[in-house]
């Protein structure tokens, strides 16, 4: 279905953002699984469903340090042997007392039976007694060695942790594409399983293109750009999940950039180029791998996308081993938007990651902007919840000065093809960059 902002879109000569990331992502294809042992697995996309081989917890257990009794002995509703109402050591008071005969221990395993009036003191974890359902809080108790005043009488089953009372044996655990996380390892590991298979995380190489380029550490002079790029770049795909690696820059040398592409082939999932992408004399890159040169590069589409800031993108493979590429602009404002908008979710993708895109809300606009006709811009803005619910988006730095609005931002305020002025206290739509503060 085309609608009235692709039509405009098209008419500018533009291509559609859905559009071009459709195309794109649908050439993409997740990496082949793996089955790694599960202390490796952390931060990994499971490749298949995990189903709970064994229940957890395993037996039934102390879930608190106590004394592990029938209810009806201390209740009264048994009275048998042993059992003896006496006043309590506290004001108006009156307790059970109970013989205690054994101690018992997270490491315990044999088998042991309750016999009325009787108890044993547990730990937390410990396999209960037979015939126990509840467990007295040390707390509650004189904490006796050979018998036991009850001072507080609980509730029946409190202090047990029954069997398969969390997770039974045959439970989904987790759905192919959910992210490996710390506490998913842990239930994992509780329910018996010791490897799993997922995505491996893509390899990505991030190369910066042009003369101009000089490393970190200096400031800028005429004629030279400080590569804040690559840096910028290798952190977004570290954060993405990627195993990430900087090559560095590379001249506008058309044999060196091919050389170079031809070599990281060998150790990448995925290139991303920075510079070069634009139609002018020193854009190198789009001049070079839009051309097929026998087996070692190319082609790549370059693509003027209705996206601001930073309209071309390209796309395509390199080298013989058809690695994928994706070709973001020059100016770090538009590289870190264009790695949002289309090297992220290529890198989820390969990654089995769902779903591949940010989460997204709406938002109260907290302040009136304004937007490029025909474009989709993307700014960088704050979103906070608001009290009573929903969320609010105040607008920061866009346009050419996005990367110092990035610097602050936990949110992307996008705003349509067709929106040229959005007032305060309208609704927007936000990408949430859920960035770690």
């Amino acid at each position: 279905m085309t609608t009235t902002a692709d039509a405009e879109a098209a008419e500018n000569g533009l291509t559609p953002l859905a559009d071009y990331l459709g195309s794109v992502l649908r050439r993409l294809r997740a990496l082949p699984p793996l089955d790694l042992d599960l202390t490796q697995a952390y931060g990994n996309v499971l490749a298949e469903d995990v189903v709970a081989p064994h229940s957890f917890p395993a037996f039934e257990q102390a879930a608190v340090d106590g004394y592990a009794a029938r209810w009806e002995d201390i209740s009264g509703g048994g009275r048998g042997v042993g059992y003896v109402p006496a006043q309590s050591s506290r004001p108006g008071g009156r307790t059970v007392r109970l013989n205690v005969v054994g101690d018992l221990g997270a490491a315990s395993w044999r088998p042991v039976r309750l016999t009325p009036g009787s108890c044993f003191s547990v730990a937390a974890g410990a396999p209960l007694p037979i015939g126990a359902d509840v467990v007295v809080p040390v707390e509650w108790t004189d904490q006796g060695m050979a018998a036991v005043e009850i001072f507080r009488v609980p509730k029946r089953g409190y202090g047990v942790r029954r069997t398969g009372e969390e997770v039974t044996a045959g439970a989904l655990l987790a759905r192919s594409g959910t992210y490996v996380s710390p506490a998913l390892v842990a239930v994992l590991a509780a329910t018996g399983i010791g490897h799993v298979v997922v995505r491996p995380s893509p390899r990505v190489v991030i190369v910066a293109t042009g003369d101009e380029l000089v490393d970190v550490g200096r400031g800028s002079q005429p004629g030279q750009v400080v590569d804040a790029n690559s840096h910028a770049l290798t952190a977004a795909a570290a954060e993405a999940g990627a195993l990430a690696y900087r090559v560095g820059i590379c001249d506008d040398d058309p044999e060196g950039l091919r050389g170079l592409l031809e070599d990281q082939t060998l150790r990448a999932d995925l290139i991303i180029t920075t510079g070069g992408t634009g139609t002018g004399p020193g854009d190198m890159v789009r001049r070079i791998l839009s051309r097929r040169e026998g087996s070692r590069a190319g082609p790549v589409t370059f693509t003027d996308v209705a996206l601001y800031p930073g309209t071309a993108l390209g796309f395509g493979t390199v080298g013989a081993e058809e690695v994928p590429v994706v070709c973001l602009p020059g100016d770090p404002g538009a590289a870190m938007i264009g790695f949002e908008v289309l090297a992220r979710p290529a890198i989820n993708l390969l990654a089995g990651a769902e779903p591949v895109f940010r989460p997204s809300v709406r938002a109260h606009l907290l302040e009136t902007v304004s937007s490029p006709a025909g474009l989709r811009e993307f700014r960088p803005a704050h979103v906070a919840e608001r009290r009573g619910g929903g969320y609010t988006v105040q607008p920061l730095n866009g346009g050419p000065f996005t990367l110092s609005g990035l610097a602050e931002a936990n949110g992307l305020l996008v705003l349509g093809e067709r929106v040229t002025a959005a007032a305060a206290g309208s609704t927007v739509d936000v990408l949430l960059l859920d960035r770690r503060r």
